[in-house]
């Protein structure tokens, strides 16, 4: 079992990702916005974290940049959608910064459980 921070604006998303993590008995708690992200970051210890690009408030790049600041080591999974031309530049900028693994929308349950047991091994 691993604590999983998810931070995505939509709760949708959000919720779809908890109840897949939280079937494979990890502990889950959600963000919906890079500045509550950091909130809850400062208060928690986690193994993992997944986060969405384009979120009001604080967007995930700067997320991204803000937990390697703090956390370098932890794996960070971004999960993004949208066109194929704004999803390669957004999952390229991501790589650069930090992100271990990119999970495009859609996705199913299976691809984001193998991604999170990925991460997980190698950290």
């Amino acid at each position: 079992m691993a604590h999983i921070l998810v931070i995505d604006d939509e709760e949708m998303i959000r919720y779809t990702v908890r109840t897949a993590l939280e079937m494979e008995s990890h502990n889950v708690k959600e963000a919906e916005n890079g500045l509550r992200a950091m909130d809850i970051l400062l208060e928690n210890t986690f193994e993992l974290i997944i986060t969405d690009i384009i979120m009001p408030e604080k967007e995930g790049i700067q997320t991204i940049l803000d937990i390697r600041g703090h956390l370098p080591d932890i794996p960070i999974i971004v999960i993004t959608g949208g066109d194929p031309k704004r999803r390669m530049l957004y999952s390229k900028t991501a790589t650069v910064l930090g992100a271990n693994r990119i999970l495009f929308k859609p996705f199913s349950d299976e691809k984001l459980i193998g991604l999170v047991n990925d991460c997980l091994i190698a950290a």
